[in-house]
């Protein structure tokens, strides 16, 4: 992708957008196929198959929106602060969010990791 093209932050709002619509493969356009993301207590998700499987069965959260406050570009990293609410297990909650990201040549997404004001999602 020459650089001119590339905006971290519009595909970062983007992917928001895409997951709060529940638009899997949307949002899976956004990833590389050797993706990683990693979550405090949770195993890595490796590879663009076991993102899909998490999106479409394993991702705790549901019914909600993402509100970003901020987000902070360094080349090919972005960092992102926020807030989601909406549902844990079928129970309502609101929590804030910082998630980094790396993206390689393309453009696209390749590493990702979360963290949030609770224990887990």
């Amino acid at each position: 992708m020459p650089q001119s093209d590339f905006d971290p932050s519009g595909i970062l709002e983007t992917y928001y957008d895409r997951v709060d619509a529940d638009d899997v493969d949307g949002l899976l356009s956004l990833f590389a196929e050797d993706v990683t993301y990693e979550r405090p207590g949770r195993d890595a998700i490796e590879g663009i198959d076991a993102l899909r499987e998490f999106y479409e069965r394993d991702r705790p959260l549901e019914d909600g929106s993402h509100e970003v406050d901020r987000v902070l570009v360094d080349g090919r990293r972005a960092a992102v602060r926020g807030r989601f609410s909406g549902r844990l297990d079928g129970d309502p909650v609101s929590f804030g969010f910082a998630d980094h990201h790396e993206f390689d040549d393309e453009g696209l997404i390749a590493n990702r990791w979360t963290y949030t004001d609770r224990d887990a999602v």
